[in-house]
């Protein structure tokens, strides 16, 4: 078994994102008896339904947070981009140096993530190791395995959602922003509120647009950067 040949002496780290495929993982870890500790990385913008989730079904995770709110963070990088998510390296990748970090990481999951290895160092923290023990499983054999164990999972999953992750995440496609816009307001709102301050402190990248409503509507549009003379080419500040 792929967690019994890697496992270490002190145990194993366990990143838990609350969803499907770490809550297989856990059953993994938990069956094999193997020694762990769980963490979850909480930023501020999970889904309510998944915060409470793991609450009530993975109460055992210690609950690991940002030293600065993303929405404070934003005035000074600002609004994380597809190409520059510095979001989830301050959220989620900060945690489990000098450790064996058990994921649920998978292949089917993106593109981006069929490059992973099943068992990989940390590309900015070399102390850091990564084991994605169900990396090479499908969909299909992750739910058969869910249910055949009887699981507990996020509901999200029964209102159409395929992976669960921060609230309006700038990896999304347009539809699926729209979506969580009607669905989680509040955080919607934090994300607005916090686009127009960093818009009304006249950064030199903002300037284009015409309004803090404009700048939000484009960020939520996911489309690329508008073309601009060269000289003024920079979007955000760093």
């Amino acid at each position: 078994m792929r967690l019994q040949e890697f496992e270490p002496p002190e145990g194993y780290y366990f990143a838990d994102s609350y969803g499907k495929d770490s809550s297989t993982v856990r059953d993994l870890l938990q069956l094999g008896k193997f020694k762990h500790d769980t963490h979850y990385s909480q930023g501020g913008i999970d889904p309510p339904e998944l915060v409470r989730f793991g609450r009530l079904h993975h109460p055992e995770a210690i609950i690991e947070r940002p030293r600065m709110s993303i929405f404070k963070a934003i005035q000074t990088k600002g609004m994380p981009r597809r190409q520059s998510r510095w979001c989830c390296e301050m959220i989620k990748e900060k945690s489990g140096s000098g450790r064996r970090v058990v994921t649920g990481i998978r292949w089917a999951e993106s593109s981006r993530r069929r490059t992973r290895r099943m068992f990989e160092v940390c590309r900015t923290d070399g102390t850091k190791m990564f084991l994605h023990p169900i990396i090479d499983w499908t969909d299909a054999e992750v739910w058969e395995y869910i249910h055949t164990r009887n699981i507990p999972y996020c509901r999200l999953y029964d209102e159409g959602y395929k992976r669960l992750g921060c609230v309006l995440c700038p990896m999304q496609r347009p539809w699926q922003t729209q979506r969580e816009l009607k669905q989680f307001p509040k955080i919607s709102e934090a994300w607005k509120r916090a686009c127009y301050r960093y818009y009304e402190k006249g950064s030199k990248g903002v300037q284009r647009w015409p309004t803090a409503e404009a700048f939000w509507q484009w960020w939520l549009s996911r489309e690329g950067e508008p073309k601009v003379a060269e000289a003024q080419c920079i979007m955000f500040d760093n």
